[in-house]
């Protein structure tokens, strides 16, 4: 133990400072604190709209012309080491095996995946249709180097078929739901 004595002018110095004396015994310790956290698979998803235009079935998408195509995108944003797939729901008018959109009659559409899995691959507009494995289509794996900060996109190819005979109509429309499993 030390013990601290003050001598008389020291004293009175000290005691006219605003600064306490420090006398005594001091020691120290130690302790551990433990810090952890975890980190969950999480992505974002967004899409921006597939809007196709005018069909003609007199003229340019009649039998003897074109289907009607477009593409639409889905963007992801997912983790490092993420493995995420795409699926896209039937729509709102799905019937006889077959997307539709709607307003005084229907039109038939498909939505396909694009040519490759990578972002930005380009759409075929045929191939294999972008759905959900066992409701219908097929489900969608991306590639690409996954980071929280990154984000990809990936085409959504839209076709309404050549020679279809609708009625009238300026709101022909359908929602599907896209769905990203991480």
């Amino acid at each position: 133990m030390r013990s601290c004595r003050l001598r008389p002018a020291l004293g009175l110095a000290l005691l006219l400072s605003a600064a306490p004396a420090l006398c005594g015994t001091f020691t120290t310790g130690a302790a551990t604190v433990s810090v952890n956290t975890t980190v969950s698979s999480n992505c974002t998803i967004s899409a921006t709209p597939i809007i196709f235009g005018s069909y003609d079935p007199i003229g340019a998408n009649s039998a003897s012309g074109i289907a009607l195509t477009a593409p639409g995108t889905i963007s992801l944003t997912c983790l490092k080491g993420g493995s995420p797939t795409i699926g896209l729901g039937q729509g709102n008018n799905f019937f006889s095996g077959k997307r539709h959109l709607k307003d005084a009659d229907f039109l038939d559409y498909e939505l396909y995946q694009p040519s490759a899995a990578t972002p930005s691959a380009a759409c075929t507009y045929s191939g294999i249709i972008w759905g959900t494995n066992g409701t219908y289509g097929t489900t969608f794996t991306p590639s690409a180097t996954w980071s929280a900060s990154s984000t990809f996109s990936f085409n959504v190819c839209g076709s309404v078929p050549l020679g279809q005979d609708p009625s009238v109509g300026t709101g022909y429309l359908d929602t599907v739901v896209a769905t990203v499993n991480f």
